[in-house]
Parts: C-alpha cells; sequence; structure tokens
C-alpha cells in the first residue's frame, strides 16, 4: 500500500504500547519530531487517525484497535525472517556444545536447533536445556562452549557475557482473586506464596530481593518445575512471583491465572548468551544477535501484545 512504511508500523506499534511520543520515541530510536511524522503518514496512507491526539496519554481509536493486530503480525514476521537471516556460516566449526535456559523450551529452543543445525553441516553439535544454575555450572566446567542463562552477576576469568534480555519480575495469581484497585497483597493474604527451589538461581533471586524488601512470608510450598509451580496457581493454590519468559513458558494455564506488575520495588533479571574467552568472537556475537531476534518475535512480541504494560519492561538488550 502506498505511503505505509516498516518504519511506521513500527511507530504505531510503539505509540500502542507506550501511549507516549518520548516512550516511543525510546522504543524506535527516533527522534520525537519524526515519531509523530511517520504517524501521520501512515495515518494519511491509510485515511483514517489511528490514536486519538487530544488525550495524554495516547489511546487508540476503533479503527487503530482494529489495524494493531494487523501490523503487530506483519512486524513479527518480518523480524521472524531477519533472524533466521542473521546466523552466518558456521561450516567452519568441528564441534559445538551449547546450552540453553529452559524457559526458551516451548518456540525458541526448537527453532534456533533447526537454524544451527542447517548451518553445522560438518559439525558435531551438542545442544542441552537445563535451569541457569546448572548452565551456569556447565560453562564454568567448561563442559559447554556458548550458554545462554540468567546472569547471577558473578564475573568469571575466561569467560565472555553477551547481554540478550531484560526480563523483570511479575506477580502471577489465580484469576479473579486479586480485585481491581485494590491491595494486591491484602487481596493474596488467604493463599501462600509458591516459591521456586532455593537451589536454582530464580529462587536465590526472588528470595534476596523479598529480604531486602522486608517482605516476610509463610514458607509452605517450593517448587522445584516450572509449569507445576504454575499448574498450581492455576488451581488456586497460592500465587507466585515469576517473570514474563516463565508466563508465557505457561500457556496452558493462561485461562486460569492473571500476571500483574509487582505490588513492592521492581526487579528484574537478565538473561545473557556466556562464551568461553578463547572462543572465535564472531560465532557467540552472530548467535547472540540470532537469538535477540527470536526472543523479540517469539516471546517478547506475544507478551506484550497479552500484556501491554510490559512495553519497555520486557526487552530485548541490543548489543
Amino acid at each position: 500500500m502506498k505511503g505505509v512504511t516498516l518504519r511506521g508500523l513500527e511507530v504505531f506499534e510503539a505509540l500502542s504500547r507506550t501511549g507516549s511520543v518520548a516512550q516511543a520515541s525510546t522504543l524506535t530510536g527516533l527522534s520525537q519530531p519524526a515519531v509523530s511524522q511517520q504517524l501521520r503518514n501512515l495515518e494519511q496512507a491509510l485515511g483514517t487517525d489511528l490514536v486519538d491526539h487530544g488525550r495524554r496519554p495516547m489511546v487508540l481509536t476503533p479503527a487503530g484497535r482494529a489495524f494493531l493486530p494487523r501490523a503487530e503480525t506483519v512486524l513479527s514476521q518480518l523480524r521472524l525472517a531477519q533472524s533466521e537471516l542473521t546466523v552466518m556460516d558456521l561450516t567452519h566449526l568441528s564441534t559445538l556444545s551449547m546450552g540453553l535456559i529452559d524457559d526458551f523450551d516451548n518456540d525458541l529452543t526448537p527453532r534456533l536447533a533447526t537454524l544451527l543445525a542447517d548451518s553445522l553441516t560438518k559439525c558435531r553439535f551438542k545442544l542441552i536445556t537445563a535451569p541457569s544454575h546448572e548452565i551456569s555450572e556447565a560453562m564454568k566446567a567448561r563442559r559447554l562452549h556458548i550458554a545462554v542463562a540468567a546472569t547471577s552477576g558473578e564475573v568469571h576469568d575466561g569467560i565472555i557475557e553477551y547481554p540478550l534480555v531484560r526480563d523483570p519480575f511479575i506477580l502471577v495469581a489465580p484469576r479473579g482473586v486479586v480485585s481491581k484497585g485494590g491491595d494486591m497483597l491484602a487481596s493474596l493474604q488467604g493463599l501462600p506464596l509458591l516459591r521456586y527451589a532455593r537451589e536454582q538461581l530464580i529462587g536465590r533471586q526472588i528470595e534476596a530481593h523479598l529480604a531486602r524488601q522486608k517482605l516476610d512470608f509463610e514458607e509452605r510450598f517450593e517448587i522445584g518445575s516450572h509449569l507445576a509451580l504454575m499448574a498450581m496457581v492455576a488451581r488456586r493454590l497460592g500465587w507466585a512471583v515469576t517473570t514474563p519468559l516463565g508466563f508465557m513458558r505457561a500457556e496452558r494455564f493462561h485461562d486460569e491465572v492473571e500476571a500483574f506488575a509487582l505490588p513492592f520495588a521492581a526487579f528484574s533479571r537478565r538473561i545473557s548468551l556466556f562464551a568461553g574467552a578463547d572462543w572465535a568472537d564472531r560465532v557467540p556475537r552472530d548467535v547472540a544477535e540470532t537469538m535477540r531476534r527470536l526472543v523479540q518475535s517469539q516471546i517478547i512480541d506475544p507478551a506484550v501484545a497479552r500484556l501491554p504494560w510490559l512495553g519497555g519492561e520486557l526487552r530485548v538488550i541490543e548489543s
């Protein structure tokens, strides 16, 4: 369609998430005047207003709400196509061992595995999935060449970190338990906090943050399986602190649970790619860039479409 540009669609998507020209400017890397111009150009090309320009924050018009899913589909498919073209030629490698955090098991890991396998034509390729603490231990023991896991913040000699994703913590509760506009923690008072196992990195990160906030909850359940924990929330046995990556992985329970921003101080974890310092720099950089694009199209875009308040919080960390 004449006048409809990819940049215009990106601007419209960013405005739909944030309702703010300033925040859309940050997300797209354009100046605020350029954001406004791109939106005007798109609206002119379509012959209708997509946002209510008289309200702050901006809200979508009925036409904008109808057009948004189509625009998101176009952008998601293009980002996915771009990600599939970013893996460089790896035919020179003779062996590659890689570990991935199990948060990516649903969609991202199978797609990445097939992309790498297509390029690793003469290579012995090993791929494992596991919790972050197990992936990190295998990386430190040099059993893996490349690993993708949540970072603990520790710096290890001989290992280079390539940040990928900022994954903020959120609260997940049984659907209908939290009253709208009320005291969230008071609504949850009759339910226990379902905790991750203490040996897991995510469990240690959550417990440390609760301690910093001087929040104390009864200790009844400690669950080592993320999907088991989410199933218990869906069965109304308790509530949990998790992340959008974990929430999106548990899609089968979405009809029975609700996700919210934390009712106490926000915090997040960082998912990174780690590689041995003696490993060829080009390979981990290429894989990291492919991971960023896959995470954007396979996880972040669907998560923000479902939970718009995550816009700008759950995001790729650019190289």
